[in-house]
Formats: structure tokens, C-alpha cells, sequence
């Protein structure tokens, strides 16, 4: 996913000088390739994240299409004002990247873990937000990100867990139209279905490898689009499951399962099974896939509460 990233960056400022990268003293070795192709496209704003965000503003009121990089912990999470007032509130065309969401920075702590940051953003005006779940869905969204010309907010995990579309064709770069879709990833021939999953970010694997196992007439939707969605296509999926079960590495509460059932309570009532971060603060510092564990996020562990869930309400 990083260097399908890295690689849409470093074509579209070669196709476009006006696009500037703005880091907050990370990612050097992902951006050898941009320093090296475009070295006057490049700031190094230093560790001074709010700063950033103001530089950030400015140089898009000048006519520049800045991308600002940070750890997901720091951008958004530590600037949330700065988006809000400076960037969002004018809808500025400036595009904040938070690589690493969920719990990859595992061994550095709650501080460098940062599972709200879709709640802290969904609920600005006028920001859009997109959590792409592979290396297809990254470069289609940074390339629609550039093209659509608004404020977003692009949502990036560092763990890659490998392709959920076949090919790059499941998401093009170039239609605006797509904007807001919900992807999918595993269909099914029934119209109705008992379970239906919608996941985003690197829950999408998750909910293909547990639909293939075990509930291999479910559906599967990637939702690479928080903000804005589909509430049609929310909606039609809702109105033909008995259970709707989302899934993400973030917490539970105002991210995609809020988002899912928010739309289900307005225009077609459905079980809604939000699997997600609950409501607390890591215990122990680790391994990623120790801390997937620890917040009941790894397959197993998410498969069991679907069971669970399924046997008390459905027959």
C-alpha cells in the first residue's frame, strides 16, 4: 500500500508542479523516490504539526495542491483544529495523509495508536475521508483525492495484508462518479442475504477470509469512501440482510459501524453488529498481531463473536 502510495505521489507531482508533499520529519525512505524525482516539491516542515497545517493552507490559497504526511496519531489526530478552521472551513484543496492508523505503531504505545481519528474527522464539514483497504484502492484514491479538488482526509494502514480486488480496474482514478461507493470484494448470487459484511481498511481481508470459511453465500463490501458514502447503496444492503456486520481497526464509536448504522436507522432498520475497537485505551504494548488480540480483532476472535451475535438473534 506504502509504495502504491509513494508511486501515485511521484507521478502526479511530476504531472502537476503545483503538487507539494509536506512532511512532519517521517518518512524519509518512503519518499526517496519523491525527493529524488521532485526535490522543490518537497518541505520538510519539522516536527511542528499544527504549523504544518497553516503552511499547508497558505500555499493552497497560492494556488499549490499540497499533501500533508504524518503518522494517523499526528495527522489528524494532533491538528484536528488546524483542518477544522484553516483548511476545511475555506475548502481548501489540501489532502492529509495519516499513515499507520489503527495499532501498527503496536510497540510505541497509545500515543502513536491512534483509533479515532475517523470519528475525529467524519464529523468536520466539508472534509471528505477515505480508508482504502489495498494497493489498488490506495492510488485510485490518492489520484481522486488530487482530481476531486476538496478537502480530504485519506486514511492509511501501514500493515498491508495483501489485495482485496484482483485488479486495479475494481476502482478507477479518473471517475469522480465513484466517489462515495462502497466496493465489492466477494458477491453473491442471492438477493437476500442472512449476513452481510462491510468492512474498511484492513478489516476487509478479515471479513473475506471469514465469509469464505464460514458464511460463503455472505456478501462482501469494502467501503473505501467514510465520507461521503452512498446512503442508497448503505441502505440497499441493509434492507436486504438480516444482519449487517462492519468491521474495522478503529474504535466503534463514530467510525464505520456508526456510520452504517446511523443509515440503517433512517432508511432501512437492520441488525447492525459493530466490530471495532471498544471503548478503552490499550492495555500492554506488543506485536501488532498481539494487540489485534488483545482488542478481539484477530479472525478468530472476530469470528467467534459473530457466531455468538448470530445465535442470539437470528434463527
Amino acid at each position: 500500500m506504502r509504495a502504491a502510495f509513494s508511486d501515485t505521489l511521484v507521478r502526479l507531482a511530476r504531472e502537476d508542479a503545483n503538487v507539494l508533499l509536506l512532511t512532519g520529519d517521517h518518512g524519509y525512505a518512503l519518499f526517496d523516490a519523491f525527493r529524488k524525482e521532485c526535490p522543490d516539491q518537497y518541505i520538510n516542515a519539522g516536527i511542528a504539526e499544527q504549523n504544518m497545517v497553516g503552511m499547508a493552507a497558505g500555499l493552497a490559497r497560492a494556488g499549490f495542491r499540497p499533501f500533508v504526511y504524518g503518522l494517523s496519531a499526528f495527522i489528524p489526530v494532533r491538528v484536528v483544529e488546524q483542518i477544522k478552521l484553516d483548511v476545511a472551513h475555506d475548502q481548501l484543496p489540501v489532502v492529509f495523509i495519516g499513515d499507520g492508523a489503527g495499532f501498527v505503531y503496536s510497540h510505541l504505545g497509545t500515543s502513536h495508536q491512534s483509533t479515532e481519528d475517523i470519528a475525529c474527522t467524519r464529523a468536520i464539514p466539508d472534509l471528505a475521508v477515505y480508508s482504502p483497504a489495498d494497493r489498488h484502492e490506495v492510488a485510485a484514491c490518492m489520484e481522486l483525492a488530487y482530481r476531486s479538488g476538496r478537502s480530504v482526509y485519506l486514511r492509511m494502514g501501514k500493515s498491508d495484508r495483501g489485495d482485496v480486488h484482483a485488479a486495479p480496474g475494481a476502482l478507477s482514478g479518473t471517475d469522480l462518479g465513484q466517489i462515495g461507493r462502497l466496493l465489492p470484494v466477494v458477491s453473491a448470487k442471492a438477493e437476500h442475504h442472512r449476513i452481510s459484511f462491510v468492512a474498511t481498511g484492513s478489516m476487509v481481508r478479515t471479513a473475506m477470509e471469514i465469509a469464505r470459511e464460514e458464511y460463503p453465500e455472505a456478501p462482501v463490501w469494502s467501503v473505501p469512501f467514510i465520507k461521503p458514502v452512498d446512503a442508497d447503496q448503505v441502505a440497499a444492503v441493509c434492507a436486504h440482510s438480516d444482519v449487517v456486520v462492519t468491521l474495522e481497526e478503529h474504535s466503534v464509536h463514530g467510525g464505520l459501524g456508526s456510520l452504517v448504522a446511523e443509515i440503517a436507522s433512517e432508511r432501512a432498520p437492520a441488525r447492525v453488529l459493530r466490530i471495532g475497537v471498544a471503548d478503552r485505551f490499550s492495555a500492554h504494548c506488543g506485536t501488532y498481531d498481539y494487540l489485534l488480540k488483545e482488542h478481539g480483532l484477530e479472525r478468530g476472535l472476530v469470528a467467534e463473536q459473530i457466531r455468538r451475535y448470530l445465535a442470539t438473534t437470528t434463527k
